[in-house]
């Protein structure tokens, strides 16, 4: 797998996630709401959201109805509203206003699962994590890392036991990014793709 690490740290020297945020709970938060949306949309309802409401305790005592407006753009947004504010809580009230380095802890939390839990992870404590988003699914398949029926989970292992520990976190960012922009769902850049000759597109069904 050295030529797939090798083109994607020539296409992204410097990968990160692309959910904006200055916080620890700001980066729980958009992650949980990313579900099922784009991060460019996360960004422009969160950019709202954490202005109005700049601190934990705010949040944490935010008016529902207000946070489902300033979120509707991303869909599921009553469900949604609602673990914003039962995030906010809890970490105040169990955890002092930090998001812990405890994936227990966190898959415990409202709207919170193993994908989310991974990213924020990686991204607060560079934990050697790898999250399996839809991009991540694709671009695995594609390059027969993992077979068309793997779940998300079957799929994690599989890129733990393929790449080096150190180089996981990295790789996340990396999949994800060449999933979004060159190995895309419909129309992707396979003319100009390096490591097209490893690919099994044309077997795969996405």
């Amino acid at each position: 797998m050295e030529e797939v690490t090798d083109y994607l740290d020539k296409l992204f020297p410097n990968p990160r996630c692309e959910l904006n945020y200055t916080k620890d709970y700001e980066l729980l938060i958009a992650v949980m709401l990313s579900a099922q949306t784009t991060d460019k949309r996360v960004n422009m309802v969160t950019s709202v959201l954490f202005k109005k409401y700049d601190t934990l305790e705010k949040l944490s005592k935010a008016d529902i109805n207000d946070v489902i407006e300033i979120i509707r753009p991303i869909g599921t947004f009553n469900k949604k509203a609602s673990n914003v504010i039962e995030i906010a809580k809890d970490l105040l009230e169990n955890k002092g206003g930090i998001v812990p380095n405890d994936r227990e802890y966190l898959e415990s939390l409202n709207g919170v699962g193993r994908k989310t839990t991974n990213v924020v992870l990686s991204n607060l404590y560079n934990a050697p994590l790898i999250a399996v988003d839809t991009h991540v699914s694709r671009v695995s398949k594609r390059l027969g890392i993992a077979k068309c029926g793997d779940d998300v989970l079957v799929i994690e292992k599989k890129l733990n036991k393929k790449f080096p520990k150190d180089k996981l976190s990295r790789l996340h960012h990396q999949l994800v990014l060449f999933g979004r922009y060159y190995c895309k769902a419909k129309n992707p850049l396979c003319d100009s793709c390096e490591i097209k000759n490893i690919c099994k597109k044309e077997k795969v069904k996405i």
